[in-house]
């Protein structure tokens, strides 16, 4: 039997790691997709390409530039804030966030071989992934995860079953 506080502790932590899990695996990916189509567009894919050949420290300032670029974004979200445009507000935080993190994603995936031979970002690379697998398999072995992904699973199972069924016809 389960202690209530641990019971309390997983119904509060699941969900919270759900949605991390679910930024990570879904819309990151979703991203990446997104983003690779458009480096096949030719001036992002001479840019990419000129990215990759230059040195460590270049490849780290592409890295973090977009976090920088995204400040007049959030600067924006305050003024509509301000002005009791909160649904302004929201969405310029929200695309705001999603773009710089396609960016940043999509230059981590063509930047990542060059910063790792920077060493303190390849401890910091390693570091951040042991505990991220950790974290991610701690959670997948919590009983409320397993019951979650299972009923999940029956749902998309189901939903493929009745859109198969609806154009089979």
């Amino acid at each position: 039997m389960k202690s209530p506080l641990k019971h309390a502790f997983e119904l509060l932590f699941v969900p919270l790691a759900a949605a991390v899990i679910f930024v990570e695996q879904v819309l990151i990916r979703m991203l990446n997709r997104i983003t690779a189509a458009l480096a096949r567009w030719a001036p992002v894919a001479a840019i990419e390409a000129w990215l990759v050949k230059q040195p460590p420290w270049v490849a780290l300032v592409a890295f973090v530039m977009p976090s920088i670029l995204i400040l007049p974004i959030k600067l924006s979200a305050l003024f509509f804030a301000a002005h009791h445009q909160f649904v302004l507000a929201i969405a310029a935080v929200v695309i705001g966030k999603m773009l710089a993190t396609a960016i940043v994603a999509r230059l981590y995936v063509i930047l990542r071989p060059t910063l790792r031979t920077i060493g303190w970002f390849a401890r910091l690379d390693t570091w951040f992934f042991f505990w991220r697998d950790k974290a991610y398999a701690f959670v997948r072995a919590l009983p409320a995860w397993q019951k979650t992904k299972a009923a999940v699973d029956r749902t998309r199972l189901w939903l493929a079953e009745l859109v198969s069924g609806l154009f089979a016809r």
